[in-house]
This record gives structure tokens, sequence and C-alpha cells, in this order.
């Protein structure tokens, strides 16, 4: 019995070895595009089994099997020149003119991706450690799912790619209260890594997919946009795990589209995201926004975007930061327009550590349908577990953890971590909807960052009032 865990640990030790590879994030894109391949070859190798006129979108030179295939193939200086050479260039430039979906997935997986390492015999040994994984045995892919999700939470302290993984027991239970269901058209507008993408495919799988003919409907309804090319290629990689034949993930900017261009045809029933939140956008994204929605905060044009995509009746469960909740201006004018057009039933404030170590900011879990305005929120705040002061990249968060909310979920009452406010409230307060807890004793209680703020412009201007009276008594 192989231990697929120990071949992938041998892997990267045998990388570190290379000159070319420095630190996780390289060593990760490097894994990226020889896993993407090999699972690509043994997804073909299916595909032809099943119908006899199957044929690979990659030609047959440039198949895994043909050149990494046998483990006393090509190695050294050879293998180095055709994998710089040949390989990743030609795969670059794959033929896409029949309109093969998979031909596409595959060139737009190479174009952003680069061969690392420069010595051809270690390669070669990182090929023959890749070639032990047989990724169409159901155990293999299995093992391998929950290895790849180490490595995909590896991306979180690996440099600047933090903002691609939300831990597995927020999208898992935040796609559990939304319920995806098989014929919904689901979409992730920042999908990052693929985690929502593949928890709606585990969700409607466990409950409505009997067939092949259900597993092709559940391919054509999710959907997903990711603009880097490391994140794109594993999400790509994650739903082929997941067996999803032809990834419908677009190698996109999903703000880089005129919002008005957003129609009937494009509507979706589910929306499951965690948008970059703190991130610039890219220059001029925001003209393709209405005037009066303009920022460059991305946490806030993707709100908008978010609201767009949905149809009347269609549901949400998105990630946003504390700072999408409060400030005036555009921020306020937002807020509004998502509390008028959606019923925002449901906010959970979660500790500032869920997504430490890539970012410390809170966040906040939030649940909408749109269609109908907002009469009311009900706010759960998640507590830490007894005895723990934070989340850290080895005690991250749990689904556990969210038990006492879900038996909440469907029977609410007011308790010491659940509290309603009526639109009327948030409307006069600027539609702040930064609001503690009112169950907090005053001794323990925690003020929202629009308080602070307002205490320091207190602080600011009692010293300024007292340096001006210095001031006049020296003179």
């Amino acid at each position: 019995m192989k231990n697929i865990g120990n071949i992938i640990k041998t892997l990267q030790n045998i990388m570190r070895k290379d000159p070319g590879v420095s630190g996780d994030a390289q060593r990760i894109e490097q894994l990226g595009w020889m896993i993407s391949l090999k699972i690509l070859d043994d997804s073909d190798k299916q595909q032809k089994l099943i119908n006899d006129n199957y044929i690979s979108p990659i030609p047959k030179y440039l198949q895994w099997r043909s050149w990494a295939g046998d483990d006393e193939g090509m190695t050294g200086e050879d293998l180095k020149e055709f994998v710089d050479g040949t390989l990743i260039p030609k795969l670059k430039n794959l033929d896409v003119s029949s309109g093969n979906k998979r031909a596409l997935i595959i060139r737009e997986i190479f174009d952003g991706t680069n061969n690392y390492m420069k010595n051809g015999t270690i390669l070669r040994q990182v090929i023959n450690q890749l070639n032990q994984i047989d990724f169409n045995s159901s155990e293999d892919r299995h093992v391998f799912g929950d290895i790849y999700e180490t490595i995909l939470k590896d991306l979180q302290s690996a440099g600047n790619y933090g903002e691609f993984y939300t831990p597995r027991a927020l999208t898992e239970f935040m796609t559990e209260m939304i319920n995806p269901r098989l014929g919904e058209k689901v979409l992730d507008p920042a999908c990052g890594t693929g985690g929502f993408l593949t928890s709606a495919i585990e969700n409607i799988r466990k409950q409505d997919v009997k067939g092949v003919k259900d597993l092709k409907e559940l391919e054509k309804t999710i959907h997903g946009m990711e603009f880097k090319p490391l994140p794109f290629m594993l999400s790509v990689t994650n739903l082929i795990l997941h067996d999803i034949e032809v990834p419908n993930i677009d190698y996109i900017d999903s703000l880089n589209r005129e919002y008005t261009s957003i129609g009937h045809k494009d509507r979706v029933d589910v929306i499951l995201a965690n948008p970059p939140f703190g991130a610039s956008v890219t220059d001029g994204a925001e003209t393709n926004f209405p005037q009066n929605f303009r920022t460059t905060e991305s946490a806030d044009l993707f709100l908008m975007l978010m609201i767009r995509y949905l149809r009347d009746g269609g549901r949400a469960g998105i990630v946003l930061p504390d700072g999408s909740l409060m400030g005036d201006g555009v921020k306020q004018r937002i807020r509004q327009h998502l509390l008028e057009n959606c019923n925002l039933h449901t906010i959970v404030r979660l500790p500032n550590s869920v997504f430490q170590p890539y970012a410390s900011v809170a966040t906040n879990l939030l649940f909408f349908e749109k269609g109908k305005p907002t009469k009311e929120i009900w706010y759960w705040e998640h507590k830490l577990p007894e005895g723990m002061k934070a989340y850290s990249k080895t005690k991250l968060i749990q689904k556990n953890e969210f038990d006492g909310l879900k038996k909440w979920w469907k029977k609410r009452k007011e308790n010491k971590q659940a509290w309603k406010v009526s639109i009327k409230t948030i409307a006069e307060n600027g539609y702040s909807l930064d609001i503690k807890n009112p169950h907090t004793p005053e001794e323990e209680q925690s003020y929202s960052s629009s308080e602070i703020v307002s205490m320091l412009h207190d602080s600011f201007r009692k010293s300024d009032e007292l340096l001006d009276k210095l001031k006049k008594e020296l003179s």
C-alpha cells in the first residue's frame, strides 16, 4: 500500500535540491503544472475507455505518458531542453481553433506557467515520484484530494497567495447553509483555488447526482472566474479531481466587464465567494461600474458585481471584511443598494484571526437573497473555542464549531451570541452594518471600528484644544 502523503513529502524534498526553485510559492507552481499534466493524462485515459472516439486535445508527443510515463525515459539535459524548449511553448500555443474547451483550458493553464527547475536529473526524480500516483484509482484520488488541500493551505503562507485559500470549514458551512441543488447555476467570480466550487459540487453530488447524465448537468452549471495564473491552474485541477471533465473556469478578471452588460442570460441561482479584499483593482476597472458606485476597494466592487449576477430569488453566501460593513460615501451607497435589492437575513461575525497568517482583519459571512428588500438582519457572533486566544496556521477554524449556529439557524431566538436589528435602526445609522453584540457585558465590550475612529477624532480634538490653550498661556 503506497503512502501518497510520503510521495508528496519526498517530492518536495527532492525539489529543494534544485537551485532554480526558491520558496514555497515557486515549489507549488512547479508542482502545480506537473500534477495538472499527470491528472489530464490519467483523465484522457479514462475518457478513452468510456468513449472509443475520444481524442485528447494534447498532441501525442506532449502527453505525459509519452515523455514522462517511463521511469527509465528521458532525463538530464535532454529532459530539461524538452520541457523548456518544446513542452511548455507548445502547450502555451495549443491549437484551440476547433473550439474544444478542454484545449482552451490547457492553453490557459500553460499561458502563465514556468519551469523553474534547472537540473534535468532532479526533474526526472520528481516525475518518477508522481508516476506512483494513479488519478484514475478512486482510492488514490481520494487520498490525494486531502493532500491537495494541504498544498493549497500552504499557499496561505506562500508570499502573496493567501487570498486564494478559504479555510475548508468555512466553505463547507456556507455551502451547506446556501444548499445549491442540481440544475441551479452556481458562480464564484473570484474562485481562487476552487474551494467553494468543489464544496458546491460535493453538496450537489451527495443529494442529487445519480448517474452520468446528472454529472454532465452538474458540470455545465458550476462556473468560476480567476485571473491569476497559479490559482487558476490549481482550481482547474481541483475540479478535475472532483470528476469534472471540462471545468468551466474562465481565466479572466471578473471586474473587467462592463457592469451593465451583465444581463438576463448571465444570471445565476447561487453565488458562493470570498472576494479579494484590501487589494487594489486593476487600473480603470472601477470605470466599468455606474458613477455612483465607483471605488478602488476590490471587496466593495465585488459586492456590486455579485448582486448584479444574482437572479431574483437567487441566494448568496459571501465573506466580507469589516471595512465593507461601515464607512460613508461610496461604501454607504453600496450597502444601501444591497439592502434595498436583497434580503440580507444573516451576518456571522468572525474573530479576526480566521485568515491568519494572510490577513488579520476581522471578517464576516453575509447571507442574502435577491429580489426583496431587507426588513431585519440577524447577527451571530462566532466565538473562539474555549481556551483558544486566536486561530493560527496550525490551529485552523473547525467545521464542528458551527454546530450551535446550525441548530439556531432554523429556529432563531436572541441569545448571548445572537441578536437582530431592524432596517429602520440600520438606515438611521447611515446603513452601517458594523453592529456589536448588545449581550456582551459593558466591561468586556469591544468597540466597533467606526466607534474607535470617532473616539480617536474626539481625543485629537481635545488635544488640539489643549495645545491652543497652552499656546495662548505661553504668549
